[in-house]
């Protein structure tokens, strides 16, 4: 009797460490095949399986099938076409022969690879009054692969496992508190069967976090707050309590907590299989003036930061503050990329980031201790980074606590949210980049509102000017530009300059190539040594989100989702054609590809529009201020419409107060993201945006019968 038990012992032991070592057991204790496909993805380059290629998200596929000799035939295979022309930031993922890719409104499409035929769609149906609490716009910028099932962060905070076959939904759950305006635009990223998701908002008032849940059920694994919270409430409970007492906390003064704080990681969260590390980038604070979030004072950890954590408890490992006490919106949720280069002779493991502020950084993986930094724009907030302290070497009155300051970057960025790509080969990182300043300006008797813009540093000078002279000045002074930069000498090898800013997503490849898209709606393909334009393709709307790479039977592809939008594309009101966009695309290209797009031509505009009213300057300077601050983010600066938006100068609601009030105030179409703003204006203050809306119109009107 006790030989059998022992034996059944031994037995059930040896069950549970095959069970660990398949994977089969709990997630996290043993690596399974599904582990091994994310790690090993750099060996397995036909398919596309992580949001940045691989698990160091270099953006770089050795594939070269497709090269500098024969991409003059490069054509279109085949293309898809999508339900809305909201803006499209999606890196799609392509797993065994299919590609899996998010749109705006966080829905998911999965088609043949080889064909563009649509396999299965997923709608999260998220409620349409969303809209408003996204700063740039209903898009998604990417989904994760793991085990059989895709994974999908959605805009109203949800975190939904879907299964790769068929479509359905395993399950589903709420990563924030729907109280508040938390966002999620961000793709998720797989370590450990964990499946790890960030969240937006700042500029509403949040308090920033980032949490890991099972990938089997959805279970919260660990959360790590980027921000202290009410010192009133005590500790969290949450693995980031310890780290924010120690370092955190004495960094943070006046009722921050009040204001949300900010800190959101909206996108860059990358793994580093070598270490063992997850790294985060930290968003901005909330509001973005300090003076008024934080007193003026403080480092505000960890606003601004990479962070270095645990992946499977979240537990701190170190920081890289890149902006202390940020005050211009200089987040670093810019994508993060991991190599190894030699530094006076050594290999290092470093990480590459280029954020908002303007310089690239290339910073100690092990140890967080900055390397090298140097700015890739010109910069006028700080003249340079102290390696020793690892700090910029500020410009005081850039803080503009006493007088507005024309800052160059701006809360646009030097760099945005579009991937930038590395390649081993020419050892070149290829950067999206932009000139874009703007002024700032402390302001006064700031009143925190819920739930919309709060950022305490709108400066009037930025309002769209009057005169046409100065306004198509100031668009020639707008810059985007794809800059090759040698990230060890710390210098730019090459630029290719473009008619504006918001330039998209980059892809480097084996084949000697660097593909990027454009706002104004073509992709390239560049010579990865030299920058010269070898390809373009016309993609009718805006080329935002990054392209891929993969093969199938033997085929090599390169695909990108386009479509106009995001922040700068939704709100702009210096774009070529500022009527109506058309709808976003999955857009794929072969070596001898017969696809042809259909022909489209814009719409014709309605013309302006306004009231007979009269409204007094009091009125119409009233609502200009009410509306530059709020409005000008989904219906462009000045009533300028973007395209994808209505143009209110233009609509057929402006010249009825009634229809307006009903829509404005009563939210008649928050279906469609245009929410009542009954709760933070008067009816008199929303009369006053229809009086500036108006003069606007007027002005239009008169343009457009000079102009007949």
């Amino acid at each position: 009797m006790k030989s059998s038990v022992a034996k059944f012992a031994l037995l059930m032991g040896i069950v549970s460490s095959a069970l660990a070592v398949s994977g089969c057991g709990k997630i996290g204790l043993g690596k399974g095949s599904a582990d091994r496909q994310l790690e090993d993805a750099a060996n397995n380059p036909d398919d596309w399986v992580t949001h940045g290629g691989t698990y160091a998200e270099q953006r770089f596929s050795p594939l070269s099938d497709i090269n500098t000799d024969n991409i003059g035939q490069l054509k279109l295979a085949w293309y898809y076409d999508l339900d809305t022309n909201r803006g499209q930031e999606s890196t799609p993922l392509e797993v065994g022969g299919i590609l899996y890719a998010s749109t705006a409104w966080s829905k998911v499409k999965a088609v043949d690879a080889a064909t563009g035929k649509e396999l299965w769609t997923f709608d999260p149906k998220v409620p349409g009054e969303w809209g408003q609490r996204g700063c740039c716009d209903v898009v998604n910028r990417g989904v994760a692969y793991y085990d059989g099932r895709i994974y999908l962060g959605t805009l109203d905070g949800r975190l939904i496992a879907i299964d790769a076959k068929n479509g359905q939904q395993v399950w589903s759950v709420q990563t924030t508190d729907r109280k508040y305006p938390y966002t999620i635009t961000g793709a998720p990223r797989v370590v450990h069967g964990k499946v790890i998701i960030g969240n937006g908002g700042a500029e509403l008032g949040v308090r920033g976090y980032v949490t890991a849940y099972d990938a089997r059920d959805g279970k919260k694994v660990w959360r790590f707050y980027t921000v202290p919270g009410d010192p009133a409430k005590g500790p969290d409970g949450e693995v980031s309590d310890k780290v924010l007492k120690e370092k955190a906390n004495a960094t943070w003064f006046g009722k921050w907590y009040k204001y949300g704080g900010g800190g959101t990681a909206w996108d860059a969260i990358v793994y580093d299989q070598d270490l063992n590390q997850l790294y985060i980038g930290v968003g901005n604070g909330s509001p973005w003036n300090r003076e008024i979030r934080s007193e003026g004072k403080g480092d505000n950890l960890f606003l601004s930061s990479i962070v270095a954590l645990d992946p499977d408890t979240g537990e701190y490992k170190w920081h890289y503050q890149e902006t202390p006490g940020d005050t211009w919106d200089f987040t670093a949720s810019q994508p993060i990329m991991l190599t190894t280069l030699k530094v006076n002779g050594q290999d290092r493991k470093v990480l590459l980031h280029a954020p908002k502020n303007g310089f690239f950084y290339v910073i100690d993986r092990k140890t967080g201790k900055l390397v090298s930094a140097k700015n890739f724009v010109p910069t006028n907030w700080a003249s340079s980074i102290d390696l020793a302290t690892g700090r910029p070497v500020e410009n005081p009155d850039a803080r503009y606590k006493n007088k507005p300051f024309l800052v160059n970057p701006s809360a646009n960025g030097a760099h945005n949210w579009q991937p930038m790509a590395y390649s081993p080969k020419t050892g070149l990182v290829y950067i999206p980049a932009q000139e874009i300043p703007a002024f700032y300006e402390n302001e006064k008797g700031f009143k925190f509102r819920p739930n919309t813009w709060n950022l305490g540093a709108n400066s009037t000078k930025n309002y769209l000017p009057e005169d046409p002279a100065l306004i198509k000045a100031i668009r020639a002074s707008l810059k985007g530009e794809l800059i090759a930069w040698d990230p060890v000498a710390q210098r730019e090898v090459w630029r290719h300059q473009y008619d504006g800013p918001w330039n998209g997503g980059v892809l480097a490849t084996g084949g000697g190539l660097v593909f990027q898209g454009s706002l104004k709606g073509t992709l390239s393909a560049f010579d990865a040594k030299t920058g010269r334009g070898l390809w373009q393709f016309p993609a009718q709307t805006g080329v935002m989100a990054a392209p891929i790479t993969y093969r199938v039977n033997g085929q090599q592809y390169v695909a990108v989702v386009v479509g106009t939008g995001g922040g700068y594309g939704i709100s702009s009101p210096f774009q070529d054609n500022p009527g109506a966009k058309p709808n976003g695309r999955i857009l794929a290209f072969r070596i001898g590809g017969t696809a042809k797009l259909p022909a489209w031509t814009p719409p014709p505009l309605a013309p302006a529009n306004p009231p007979r009213e009269k409204f007094t300057p009091q009125n119409v300077a009233q609502g200009k201020a009410i509306y530059e601050t709020n409005c000008t983010y989904c219906h462009g600066a000045g009533g300028r419409s973007g395209g994808m938006l209505p143009d209110l100068r233009r609509s057929a609601v402006l010249p009825n107060k009634q229809a307006w009030d009903a829509v404005v105030m009563g939210g008649a179409l928050k279906d469609q993201g245009m929410i009542s703003f009954s709760p933070w204006y008067s009816p008199a203050e929303i009369e006053a945006v229809r009086a500036y809306i108006a003069d606007r119109a007027t002005r239009l009107a008169e343009e457009e019968k000079t102009a007949k």
